[in-house]
């Protein structure tokens, strides 16, 4: 629930070289956090719900309604568990709510739920009260940079050719020569990996799912010692998400999802959740509200330094 320094759950992953951002879950007050951000609700296009708990889905109609007043939104695409149509139908029917832009409801079920030319996202059932899902958000590798200035040194005219040579097409010239694009082509970028899980207590679907991940953002509702408690009403501690990091080979652990029994003065607190975690997993950051995290581009040099 939220308290006076944490919002409940919702994670915006933004994505500049489309001037949009998706969000992952949408709890009570999702819509006044935007406000309060460098979001802008004009640039929002998908939303990843993980289940039907209350504090990921009372903020979703609130945040509709009001991006239609706004009249900027061209569409809006929502992902999540079976219940989530009849949900969102029935919030409408009640309070008497119009959309003035499209927004169509995508039932998930495990394996890819959105695809295109940049991005593949996939999820995968956690281990929850109710159906709960992960998601797994991958960029595509993309060629390598390619090098203009050798292309001209082979004599290779300009035009729609150096898009194929860029695809790493292998081209025959008018003249009969045929090159290989990669060989005019930079080590392929490979595409950078981040991984949303909550709620779930440790299963092996969460690891799976998280594997060679750049970023996974993962519940963290217990603090060790509290374990039981994790067990009984099937979430997670801290040292469980340190696990799922640590098993997966991620880079980076984000915990979030705390209980508000952890609040500052307190006999447990947030910050010892975070000691727990690194002693497992060392790579991991406490998420808070407005705070970010810019995923860094891999490339193949990093990736033989790991």
């Amino acid at each position: 629930m939220p308290t006076r320094s944490r919002n409940v759950s919702s994670v915006a992953l933004r994505l500049p070289q489309r001037a949009e951002f998706w969000l992952f879950d949408c709890g009570e007050g999702t819509q006044h956090q935007i406000l309060r951000s460098e979001l802008r609700v004009s640039q929002l296009r998908r939303i990843f719900v993980t289940h039907m708990h209350g504090d990921h889905i009372f903020g979703l109609l609130g945040l509709l309604a009001s991006s239609g007043l706004a009249g900027n939104v061209q569409r809006i695409d929502i992902y999540g568990p079976p219940d989530l149509d009849d949900y969102l139908k029935a919030c409408r029917r009640y309070s008497q709510t119009h959309f003035s832009y499209p927004v169509k409801v995508h039932t998930v079920k495990p394996g890819v739920v959105f695809e295109d030319d940049e991005y593949v996202v996939s999820c995968a059932l956690l281990k929850h009260r109710v159906p709960a899902f992960g998601y797994r958000i991958a960029e595509k590798d993309r060629p390598g940079h390619f090098d203009v200035k050798r292309a001209t040194a082979l004599g290779i005219p300009p035009g729609p050719i150096y898009g194929r040579l860029k695809q790493g097409e292998v081209v025959t010239l008018p003249d009969g020569r045929r090159i290989n694009g990669a060989d005019l082509c930079g080590p392929t970028q490979i595409g950078r990996k981040v991984v949303y899980c909550t709620d779930t207590i440790y299963c092996d679907s969460s690891v799976e799912l998280a594997q060679d991940a750049d970023v996974l953002i993962h519940e963290a509702t217990f603090a060790h010692q509290d374990a039981e408690l994790a067990y009984q009403r099937l979430h997670s501690t801290s040292t469980m998400a340190a696990q799922v990091a640590l098993g997966a080979g991620v880079k980076q652990l984000i915990m979030t999802h705390f209980s508000p029994r952890y609040a500052p003065g307190n006999e447990l607190e947030i910050k010892d959740l975070l000691a727990e975690a690194k002693a497992i997993f060392p790579k991991t950051d406490l998420a808070s509200d407005f705070w970010t995290y810019e995923v860094p581009k891999r490339n193949s040099e990093t990736l033989a330094a790991v």
